[in-house]
């Protein structure tokens, strides 16, 4: 299990990231506010900042999805979205660790697919930063 990108200065509601979705497209804004919002619910521990200018939703400070609001679609992103199973097969990209959704207006992806990838992305680094700490723990013994 790979590492986890962590941040400081995560914070329970960043206003930030309201006036970062005021001044995008009303459309494409929409979209992306939708599934930030449903990463924001994914548990009491997620967090959130504004990273290399977009919405970025952590766990005890470890990222684990984002949004980001292009010309004429949005990316719904997960952090280590290659190791998430997706049957559906929504997830883009070709990178080692990232991985994304691409939506758009009348594109629109599977909800309920997606909304299990964002859940499984949660799960997902959940499990991350439990083997940190029982790592950590295990060295101190």
């Amino acid at each position: 299990m790979s590492s986890c990108l962590r941040f400081d200065g995560a914070v329970r509601h960043q206003p930030l990231i309201d006036r970062w979705f005021a001044s995008r497209s009303h459309e494409l804004a929409a979209i992306a506010r939708e599934w930030f919002s449903v990463m924001r619910s994914c548990g009491p521990d997620v967090t959130e900042l504004l990273h290399d200018g977009h919405p970025t939703a952590c766990a005890d400070g470890a990222a684990f999805g984002y949004v980001n609001v292009f010309t004429s679609h949005v990316n719904i992103g997960f952090f280590h979205g290659a190791s998430l199973a997706d049957p559906a097969q929504l997830l883009q990209g070709t990178g080692r660790v990232m991985r994304h959704v691409k939506t758009r207006p009348g594109a629109l992806p599977d909800a309920l697919a997606s909304r299990a990838l964002v859940g499984a992305a949660y799960d997902d680094i959940q499990a991350r930063i439990a083997a940190q700490r029982t790592a950590r723990g295990a060295a101190h013994t």
